[in-house]
């Protein structure tokens, strides 16, 4: 169990009342009203502790080993789904999940990073980092599902893109140029949900869409804060100082029009609430494409095109 600093005291509280609960079975020592009172305690902790947190401390709750990944996103919205494999010019990439599923018994094609839960499905997933073949694999099932009229819901969860040599033998930078390309220009419906890490163009790469919703706690930026503060600090020491100067956070990015709703996690992170966030992000999906439903066709490419050239803010110098 991975318990974050921040989280430190709260963990000890809880295990205080667990073991005080326990002692009480056996040996009623403690009445009802003196573990309400450490109880009430708790919460207050809980209050303070979460209305509290720094840039960084949300990245940690971002990168929490429990937090929710892509495919548990998939196996508790869908009805059902089926996953496509391969690109059909080179391999299957297994750090990006592409699926035709059902949501509330309408259809959509699903496509999500995933980085693994243990040592074995990481290595496998190459941690979230996906290659050329991987966003090759992406827009494979977005043309299956502009073909047959089928909204996209992309889940985007990444460190980046793979920065290896391979990668970059393969066309890494064009694989993702070319999807930028061809999602601005899909007949379809786009949903993008940031569920955790949003790293640079790795994230960019499936991160074109008509409504745009990103989790309370997960980060969009065009690098990582341990990546910022090396370059412009010149000391990766200074990762919390960069993740505070980076803006990277939903209400940040809801002001300058990247995103176009914060979706709301438990307290202290999805990863200690899961059913919650998985109710809110079924939602969030739902009413956009109830939203998006009647825009087809060039009216659908034009609104997309328009909310891109919208992001920002310039500011004109004298």
């Amino acid at each position: 169990m991975e318990i974050l600093p921040h989280e430190k005291q709260i963990y000890e509280y809880e295990e205080t009342i667990k073991q005080v609960k326990e002692q009480n079975k056996n040996n009623a020592l403690w009445t009802k009203d003196e573990i309400k009172k450490i109880e009430d305690k708790l919460k207050k902790l809980k209050k303070k502790v979460y209305s509290k947190l720094t840039a960084w401390d949300r990245v940690l709750i971002c990168r929490h080993s429990d937090r929710p990944h892509s495919l548990d996103y998939i196996q508790n919205i869908s009805d059902e789904y089926e996953e496509i494999f391969g690109d059909r010019t080179y391999m299957d990439d297994a750090s990006i999940i592409t699926a035709l599923a059902k949501i509330d018994g309408k259809k959509f094609v699903i496509i999500g990073q995933e980085k693994g839960k243990d040592t074995d499905s990481r290595i496998t997933r190459n941690f979230g980092m996906t290659h050329p073949e991987g966003y090759r694999k992406a827009l494979r099932a977005m043309k299956l599902a502009e073909k047959f009229n089928i909204p996209v819901v992309t889940l985007i969860d990444t460190p980046g893109a793979f920065p290896g040599l391979s990668a970059e033998e393969r066309g890494q930078g064009w694989a993702i140029a070319k999807n930028l390309f061809e999602m601005a220009q899909l007949r379809t419906q786009i949903i993008v949900v940031l569920i955790g890490e949003g790293c640079s163009g790795g994230a960019l790469g499936i991160g074109v869409g008509d409504v745009i919703g990103m989790l309370e706690h997960a980060y969009y930026s065009v690098i990582s804060p341990e990546g910022c503060a090396s370059i412009l600090y010149k000391d990766p020491t200074k990762k919390s100082q960069a993740a505070k100067s980076l803006k990277i956070h939903a209400e940040d990015l809801i002001k300058l029009n990247i995103i176009d709703k914060i979706i709301k996690e438990p307290q202290g992170g999805a990863h200690l609430d899961p059913e919650i966030v998985y109710k809110n992000v079924k939602t969030f999906i739902l009413s956009s494409f109830d939203s998006l439903k009647n825009t087809k066709g060039d009216s659908l490419i034009d609104k997309r095109y328009e909310k891109f050239r919208n992001m920002g803010e310039f500011i004109k110098s004298k």
